[in-house]
């Protein structure tokens, strides 16, 4: 996909389809009302006949538009206008790129990126253009033996009439084309069945981010893990054929004093439960329980492309959970790599099992900050639901910044309590602690259970079970919470930038 800008009334705008906005009561966007000038009023004729009332999600098609050389308008609904913000521009666009993906037309001129969106800059507006474009069309046909005949949009261009805010709008652009390379990568890696996408499948996509955009690559084994006594990790390979493998990945953008931030991603490439095995209904979309590592990967693959100016580390734990024969059985008692015992209560626990060597492997880079990505527990969907991800930490700045991160990307987080009295649920009789500590609180316990191995730095958990992928109809990985991280690891290289680094 090709996004570009260019200078131009939008009646003049020679293209396939010009995009205007219409809100709701007829109110007409600036380049609507410049298209309904040129045409001698064809656009509020359309209005007062009562077929485009503005609301939002609606479009109209119009043809043969007199005065107008493009060779179609597309209308699209904005809904109210004091109401227009992030939510409603995204939407906006999402609708007008899936109504000209259904004309096979290849080409588009925009102009919803002109509108005022509630607390929202240029940059944003272009960059959030991309992505809402990006998500509406990919596909993901890797696994089919033939190829949909499809004729999708490949260009795009956002017009204004004048070129106030150019330089802000092709820096969205950019950025937006960075990151959302890094979602299709995310993806593409979660849609993937687990029989392709395995421990070594991750470590060799790794290797390849590492060759194409000059990122430092490490892939640990299980003799280096063994090594390293990471038995709570290998504890949840223990059941699999499947080697497991440490991915760290390494982005110096900064100078080699400045700390870097370290992200940690689940990258469970199937999980069974293991020895408590799960249901069989749905489990199939335990192919989705990497979902966090591949958030890491993306994230990686993003800022590297941007070139942000800030050291970060990508670390990906990765390894199946399986019921083979030497599976870990409820009951045993593994040692992590902190030296810290845990009574493994139920196998389907595991995610936070790899982690919390993650976490402590973490503490040899001397981290500014550590944020770890996991579809950690159901508990938090029936919390949250779908709609945004669960936030815990043990700092309060780091937690106000991932929040304003995912507020200002549209990418949310809801923080949830982190307090002592819950870590009483994870007590032992046998092991200094359980890896479960019941139904209740069981996303608030697990992230209890990891706070036990971030107590030397600042940390933050988001646990994106609700938000890594869809199911029913639209199944599919969504590449979340990618535009979050992006967005505060951008946030924290302007400080870079202020200092000079």
């Amino acid at each position: 996909m090709e996004f570009s800008i260019k200078i131009s009334p939008p009646e003049k705008a020679k293209t396939s389809c010009l995009v205007a906005g219409v809100f709701q009561s007829g109110s007409l966007s600036n380049a609507a009302a410049s298209i309904d000038h040129a045409s001698k009023g064809f656009v509020q004729a359309i209005i007062r006949s009562g077929d485009m009332q503005g609301n939002a999600g609606s479009s109209r098609f119009l043809y043969h538009v007199p005065g107008i050389k493009a060779e179609r308008v597309l209308l699209v609904g904005l809904g109210k206008k004091e109401h227009f913000g992030a939510k409603e521009y995204c939407d906006a666009v999402r609708c007008a790129v899936t109504a000209i993906s259904g004309t096979g037309t290849r080409d588009a001129w925009m102009t919803l990126a002109e509108l005022e969106v509630i607390e929202r800059d240029p940059e944003w507006k272009a960059r959030h253009l991309v992505l809402a474009s990006s998500e509406v069309l990919y596909r993901f046909e890797k696994m089919k033996s033939s190829k949909a005949a499809r004729n999708l949009l490949s260009t795009l261009t956002l017009g204004f009439p004048v070129p106030a805010g150019k330089a802000a709008f092709e820096s969205g652009i950019a950025s937006g084309q960075a990151i959302a390379a890094g979602m299709n990568l995310a993806r593409d890696l979660g849609n993937l069945p687990g029989n392709v996408c395995t421990p070594s499948y991750l470590a060799k996509t790794a290797e390849e981010l590492g060759k194409v955009h000059g990122l430092a690559v490490e892939i640990l084994d299980r003799r280096e893990m063994e090594r390293l006594k990471m038995g709570a990790l290998l504890s949840v390979a223990n059941g699999s054929r499947q080697p497991p493998k440490f991915i760290v990945l390494r982005h110096d953008g900064a100078q080699k004093k400045e700390p870097p931030v370290v992200l940690i991603g689940k990258g469970i490439t199937f999980d069974t439960g293991g020895i408590s095995i799960k249901p069989a209904g749905e489990m199939d979309e335990m192919k989705f329980d990497m979902c966090g590592g591949a958030a890491v990967l993306g994230t990686m693959r993003a800022i590297a492309e941007m070139k942000l100016r800030l050291n970060v580390i990508g670390l990906v734990p990765t390894t199946e959970n399986m019921p083979g024969g030497g599976a870990t059985k409820p009951g045993d008692i593994v040692t992590s790599m902190s030296g810290q015992t845990i009574e493994i209560l139920n196998t389907d626990a595991e995610g936070r099992l790899i982690l919390c060597d993650a976490l402590t492997y973490a503490e040899r880079f001397k981290p500014s900050a550590v944020v770890d990505v996991a579809t950690l527990t159901g508990a938090c969907i029936i919390a949250l639901g779908h709609v945004c991800a669960g936030l815990f930490s043990n700092s309060d700045k780091l937690a106000h910044e991932i929040i304003a991160a995912g507020e200002s990307s549209w990418d949310r987080a809801w923080r949830l309590p982190l307090w002592d009295d819950y870590q009483e649920q994870l007590k032992s009789n046998f092991a200094d602690f359980a890896n479960i500590g019941g139904r209740p609180a069981g996303s608030v316990t697990a992230a209890c259970f990891l706070s036990k191995f971030a107590k030397n730095f600042n940390w933050a958990h988001l646990d994106i079970a609700g938000v890594a992928w869809r199911s029913g109809k639209e199944k599919g990985a969504t590449g979340r919470p990618i535009t979050l991280l992006t967005n505060y690891l951008i946030e924290k290289a302007k400080g870079n930038v202020r200092r000079g680094v």
